[in-house]
Formats: C-alpha cells, structure tokens, sequence
C-alpha cells in the first residue's frame, strides 16, 4: 500500500514506508557510508531499487528499531520533502541545497540529531515562507492556483485514440439500456432511405440496438462523404446553403460503398457487446458532445489531437504525410518544461506523422513496443507526464487488430481498453493518472447531434485545397469519450463546456489545451482552435481525495468472431498510409519510382504488417544507435536508401 504525506499544497505520495525507514534509518545510526547526515547519494536515487530495498535481508532491517532521536529526523524529513514536492523541487535539487548537504562529504558518520533536526527545520521553513519564486508556479499559499482552483492532482496522462466509430453509434443505447443520462437514441432517428439499389425498400431506415462485431466494409469518411452525411448533399452550395446540418445523409453516402452498410450505420451496439465501456461509463465520466476536430477522415483528427491542427489538411496528402507535418505539438511543449512522454505502440506509431518526433532525442528514447513495455512501466511507475498508446492496425489470426476500424473486430478493442485500464489501476500510478479513451473520427456511422458550425476558429488561418477551400470553420462529428480516474465522481456525464468563449465545444483540440492547464506548461497554446476549445480539469477536482472503489478489473471480452482476420486481402486506404510512412522511415522508398511505389497496394494485409515492423524496428535501431555515436539529438532521422547506413539531417525539427 502506498503512504501518503499530506502538506497544504499537494499530497505527496512513497513508495511504502519501508522505504522511508530503511533509506533514513542509517543516516540515524551513522551507518550510512559516504553520507553526510541526509545527503546526495540517497536523495539521487529515490526510490531505492529492488536490490536496495526488496528481499528478506533488507526487511530484518527495517523491523530494527529506530533511534528515538530520529522520529523527528524522519518527520522533518518527509515534511520538507513533500513541502519541496509542491513547489517543484526535485530530489536532486533538495540534496543540493546546504542544510541536507551540511558537513564534510568525507564523515562516515551521521550528523547529531539536534543539529541535523535544526537544519531540516530551517530548510521546512524556508519553503514555506518562499515568495515569488518556484511555488507561484505550482499554486498561492492557499492550495490554490491563479484561477482559484486547487493543482490539478493528475501527474500521468494516457490517451488511447480508437478508429472510426461515432458515439450513437458505440454508446447511443447506453441510456435507454443503462440509464446513463447521455444524449443518446431514442430508437425514433432515422434517415431517409432515397435509392431502390437497397438492401431494404423502407422509405427510411431507422436506429437499432443490433450492431455487429464486425461489419461488412468501411462505410465513407472523407471530406466530401461527411458534407453528404451532415448536410444530406455533398453539392458545396447546398451545404453553405443549409443553416443547420441535418444528419440526414448517412444512409445514402453508405449506398454509395456498399449496399449492405446503409442499414449498418444505422445500428448501434446494446452495452452488452462492449462490456469495458459498458463498466467503465458509468464509473467513471462520459462526454456526449465530443466533436471530431474536421469534418473529414483519419490523418486530420489525429493531426489535430496533439497539435490543434492539420495545416489545411481535409484528406490524406501522400507527399505531406512523407514528409512530416512541421507544426509544434504538445510533446514540445511538454519537453520545454522537462516533462517526459512515450508512445506505446503495437504496430507503427502514426505520430511519426509528424516531422518533430522524428528527431533523434524522441526517435531514440520515447518508442517503445507495446506488448514488451507498457504493462512493465506502468506496474513499476514509469509512465511519464503523457502516454500514448496506438493499437494494432492490422488484422491478423494470430495477433488480430484492435484499433476498431472498420471491419475489424470491435470485441478487440474493447480487450485492449481492458488491458490498459487494468495495467494503470493495478500500478502504484494510479492515484494520479487519467486514461482517455477517444476515437478519431466518427467513420461513416451515424449520430443524430448536429455538428458545431458557429463559432468555431480556424486554427492556423490555412484553408483546405480545392475545390471545397475548407475555412476550418465547423467541427466533425460527435464520437465516443470516456475519461478514467480515481479523481472523477462515479456516473459523471459531462455536456457542453463552460467556455472559454460561448461558442467553444469539446473536440480532439481539448486534450493539448487541458494537458496546458493540468501540466501548467509554459508554452503558449498551439493554435487558435486549442485556445477555443473546452477544457475538462475540473471533472478530477471535485473531490478531496481519490476514489476506493474503482474495480481492479474489467469483464471479460468474450471471442464471438463468426470469421476469422482476412490477413490475406488487399489494404485499406489507411493501412497503406502506414506501410507507406514505413517505407520512407526506413529509407525503402528512396528505392523506387513514385509509380513503382503504389505496387505496395497489392500487398496483403500479413504481408504489409511483417513489413511495417521490419521497417519500423530498423528506424528505432538506427536512432538509438546514432545517439550512441554521439549525433545531433535536434536533427531529423533519415534512412538512406542503401539500406545498410542511416544519416540524419541539418535541418532542425
């Protein structure tokens, strides 16, 4: 169990009190070699390892007694400790500091009681009357920040950012079924059914609680699929002309790919096929306006959830995806104040899609697999500020995807949202960490809330390409978000935000602009679109301490597939993205002609998936290799296209 020491500011949460009595017990009995009274060496290395503090051997120690001298040692110590903690002050810079540094380095024995117990109250004191310094950052001598409120008591952010799902869609039914009060179907929308060529006569097609695990094929997305779903027309008069979107087109753009999916996107799941949301919605919080950032398919909105734009971007440009978009992200933000990220990923991790994390400092230390790290880090807590976790995008019988793309196997995904919640709530984290849950977009499927068009900023003042010139000026369409914390009040459903304008809503450029307020980053916001849109800190600030009653389990998925993976058919437009950035990460694509390249469509899904982690693996290596022969961090990663030797670039990031 881990202990906590509360101060005014902050709670600052050990290990377990062994710790703290087997680190400072010999500084009390003058056993500690090379310390001075409470000095460097220990302070550097909190927490002490396994070796150091796991065993039998280590716990006969920590059942000695204690000099009774050194209560007072112990409690000055964690109260300054903690009193540091809130005012940013590391471990290192606390061992720094002359009262815990005081005496010869050469002593072998610890400094008396009295003096030491005088220095460390000096040192306690000294933090708390500290003026304008450090503790104006982390909050007023009242617990509170600048705004009033209490530090945001969330340390570790993970995000999870699912595929192609809209909200009805996923958790429609989660009222009616559930009694969860979210804006969710009735069972009386509908869509007109306008087209003979129709798996159905009916003049219209209506919602139904009857949703497969796996549909037949991928309903559209794109720019001008979601103006036809929206607006009911994809003519660019007759959507400028419509004054509010309709949500009445999701039938007919489905015709258009296949005849099947007109009344697939109408269905919605019951709770009883998603039992991870199905237990984690009414536990934790729900958000039923949660736009999409654009209109439009995958690559934008995942652009836009780190970086609160697409530079312009409504469809997935080849060259531009290549190259690397350039904007600034969170993950700078996040490193300019020497904050930490990771990107878990199972297969590619399509932040490379962004030119800034394919420097040498991120490509080389901030990757890592999955399956091999992210239960392992987040059981020993080392998960740092961020996390982002990326599924497995392609489908195969022996390692199937669970990004739930469409006609992948939705039951996936859910044991993918169980296998992240379970490994955050069972690490020594959780006290201070949120999981977010989100989808990119909403994929063809319906949802009846009528998307924002007023109000909403261009990020950047860049317009979309021909012939729609897309201002930017109106958000996509509602999909799933769910946040998990101990901090959240149980059944919580949150609506509309609060501001910071009238017209802001929630929307993938949210997650930048709360990670600015919970982190208190220094950095100005990235775009105007983050600057709009709603935060949500307040959901975890409304208690007074973390929840006990989370479950330390989610249900079980259970395997009810009717077919197995078509590991053996042709990629999607998406996947072919991936093997494509793979390509060019690892130099292949320097290999061939633009036209030689597209025989890479042809590829099945198997072998585009043995490819992409060839690719992806040699990318990380050479990275990693690089720094250790002493490379410019700050220079981009490319692979040369002789396959044997990689160079990175002058150009800065």
């Amino acid at each position: 169990m881990a202990k906590q020491y509360s101060t005014q500011t902050s709670t600052f949460t050990r290990t377990a009190t062994r710790y703290d009595m087997a680190a400072v017990r010999p500084l009390c009995r003058g056993e500690a070699e090379g310390h001075s009274g409470v000095t460097g060496a220990w302070m550097h290395s909190w927490p002490p390892s396994r070796a150091e503090n796991g065993g039998q051997a280590n716990a006969a120690k920590v059942r000695q007694p204690i000099r009774p001298g050194c209560r007072l040692h112990l409690r000055l110590l964690l109260a300054t400790a903690a009193r540091a903690n809130a005012h940013g002050i590391s471990f290192a810079e606390l061992a720094a500091m002359p009262a815990m540094a005081a005496g010869s380095p050469r002593r072998r024995r610890a400094l008396p009681p009295l003096p030491l117990a005088l220095l460390l109250l000096l040192l306690l004191l000294l933090l708390v009357f500290a003026g304008n310094g450090r503790a104006n950052a982390a909050g007023n001598d009242d617990g509170e920040d600048d705004s009033g409120r209490r530090p945001s008591p969330i340390k570790n952010v993970v995000v999870l950012a699912l595929e192609n799902r809209s909200f009805d869609h996923m958790l429609g039914w989660m009222r009616r079924l559930l009694g969860l009060p979210v804006d969710g179907l009735t069972g009386a929308e509908c869509n007109p059914n306008n087209s003979s060529n129709n798996s159905t006569s009916a003049a219209s097609i209506c919602v139904s609680a009857d949703a497969d695990l796996v549909v037949p094929d991928d309903p559209g997305h794109s720019f001008e699929d979601v103006l036809e779903q929206v607006f009911g027309a994809n003519n660019i008069s007759a959507a400028a002309a419509a004054a509010q979107p309709s949500m009445s087109g999701f039938v007919r753009s489905a015709l258009s790919v296949n005849a099947l999916l007109s009344a697939a996107v109408m269905r919605a799941f019951r709770p009883a096929l998603l039992p991870a949301f199905s237990a984690l919605a009414p536990a934790f919080a729900v958000f039923d306006r949660w736009f999409s950032s654009i209109p439009g398919p995958t690559q934008p909105n995942r652009l836009f959830l780190y970086s609160a734009t697409s530079r312009g971007a409504v469809a997935h440009d080849k060259l531009d995806l290549l190259l690397g978009y350039p904007q600034r992200t969170i993950f700078d933000s996040l490193a300019a104040d020497g904050l930490g990220f990771a990107v878990y990923f199972k297969t590619i991790p399509t932040v490379l899609f962004y030119r800034r994390l394919r420097a040498l400092r991120h490509a080389a230390r901030s990757f890592h697999r999955y399956d091999a790290a992210f239960r392992d880090h987040a059981r020993r807590g080392l998960l740092p500020a961020l996390s982002v976790v990326e599924p497995r995008y392609f489908d195969l019988a022996g390692a199937p995807a669970d990004d739930d793309h469409p006609a992948h196997d939705v039951a996936n995904g859910q044991r993918l949202v169980k296998d992240v919640y379970e490994a955050l709530r069972a690490g020594p984290l959780w006290n201070q960490t949120l999981l977010i849950v989100t989808y990119d977009e909403h994929g063809g499927f319906y949802d009846h809330v009528a998307t924002p068009t007023a109000g909403v900023p261009s990020p950047d003042g860049i317009r979309g390409p021909p012939p729609f010139f897309f201002k930017f000026d109106r958000l996509g369409v509602r999909v799933p978000t769910i946040m998990v914390s101990p901090w959240i009040k149980k059944g919580t459903v949150v609506g509309r935000p609060a501001g910071p304008t009238d017209t802001s809503e929630f929307e993938h450029s949210s997650i930048p602009a709360t990670l600015k307020k919970i982190f208190n980053l220094s950095s100005d916001f990235l775009t105007k679109r983050d600057a709009w849109a709603g935060t949500f800190e307040h959901i975890f600030t409304e208690l007074d301490q973390p929840r006990t009653d989370c479950p330390e389990t989610l249900p079980e998925v259970p395997f009810e597939r009717p077919t197995p993976p078509n590991e053996h058919g042709w990629l999607s437009d998406f996947q072919r993205e991936l093997v494509e950035l793979a390509s060019f990460l690892n130099g292949d694509y320097m290999l061939t002609s633009l036209a030689q390249e597209t025989r890479k469509k042809k590829m099945t899904v198997k072998q585009a998936d043995a490819y992409v982690r060839r690719a992806i693996t040699s990318f990380l290596r050479a990275s990693k290799q690089a720094v250790r022969l002493g490379a410019n961090e700050s220079a981009i990663v490319t692979m040369r296209s002789s396959l044997t030797s990689k160079s990175t670039s002058s150009s800065s990031p």
